[in-house]
């Protein structure tokens, strides 16, 4: 990963944030965000234009960025992550409210170009921001203090995997508040037995509490998206993971194996759990067999429980096959 440090703008070691708390109340001048003639002259000079295959829209709106960072709830001594900083709209409200940002970016035009903007724009801030030049669906976690929250406008099109990774990779970040499409913001925050329940519901279950915490107008982007945007604010489950566990006296399965059920699960969702999990469990008699014992019916679809029968379904086929085995 190729890291930028502006802290020499601001007269700081490079990667060293100002030693004071962050934004106005700490007597540094606020951040000077992006409006619409921004946007465009900093994409000019770069020669830049929105690629699609990227998911790149960028917000030209300064009032939708405050409400973004507010709704973020930002501590004075918070890391944030932010992935696909684009231009910086995002980014400068941000440096605003927090002792750090580690941005994220895919496209090294754009990321070479970020500490310049912020140089610019926020200068009293720089030294609070650290470049990373990386793809976010599989870097690590960056180096320094790790992240403690997540604030992003995710590209669209692959916005779940992006998040389901980055929780995965970097347990520290304890909240986040993220920008999707709003029939991804419907999926990711659906409960059981709701249309829109699904894979991405329950997995990201698995880490964390979800809930839309708002709505974000097509207009405030350039280019125009076609597609309408929400805001999903998330909570990660306190140490010990997902609420449920395995059946008495079983060990709780990890992650990949709980996975491996749910995607079974959804495969053929149509189909009885009984059926679904056939494939998985090696049989539809085994398949039901770890359905009794985690006390699910096999008769329910996979869409009509929480994450708490999936930990469940999953230990107890991991039980049976400990038994088998030994």
């Amino acid at each position: 990963m190729d890291q930028a440090h502006p802290g020499e703008a601001a007269g700081l070691p490079p990667g060293e944030p100002p030693a004071v708390p962050p934004g106005r109340a700490s007597g540094l001048a606020a951040a000077r965000l992006l409006g619409p003639a921004d946007v465009r002259r900093i994409a000019d000079r770069l020669g830049i234009r929105p690629a699609k295959r990227l998911g790149q829209n960028f917000v030209i709106e300064a009032g939708t960025i405050r409400r973004i960072v507010a709704l973020a709830d930002l501590r004075p001594d918070d890391v944030v992550l932010e992935v696909g900083p684009g231009l910086g709209s995002l980014t400068l409200g941000l440096l605003d409210a927090a002792r750090r940002v580690v941005a994220v970016e895919v496209d090294a035009v754009l990321a070479g170009a970020l500490p310049a903007t912020v140089a610019e724009r926020a200068p009293a801030l720089a030294g609070r921001l650290e470049v990373v030049t990386a793809d976010a669906l599989t870097m690590p976690a960056p180096p320094g203090p790790v992240p403690t929250a997540l604030v992003a406008n995710l590209p669209y099109n692959v916005a779940v995997p992006v998040l389901l990774h980055l929780l995965d990779a970097m347990p520290s970040i304890g909240r986040a508040l993220v920008m999707v499409q709003a029939e991804v913001a419907d999926r990711m925050c659906a409960p059981p037995g709701s249309r829109t329940y699904g894979v991405p519901s329950v997995k990201l279950a698995w880490y964390g509490s979800a809930r839309r915490a708002g709505t974000v107008s097509r207009t405030v982007f350039w280019p125009v998206p076609n597609v309408d945007s929400a805001l999903v604010a998330f909570t990660r489950w306190p140490a010990g993971g997902a609420p449920g566990d395995a059946p008495a006296g079983q060990p709780r399965p990890g992650r990949a194996a709980v996975f491996a059920v749910i995607d079974a699960a959804f495969a053929q969702r149509r189909k009885t759990l009984r059926s679904a999990l056939a494939s998985w469990a090696g049989s539809a008699q085994a398949a039901e067999r770890a359905l009794k014992d985690a006390g699910v019916d096999p008769s329910l679809r996979g869409e009509a429980i929480g994450v708490a029968q999936y930990i469940q379904i999953a230990g107890a086929a991991g039980q049976a096959r400990t038994i088998i085995e030994s």
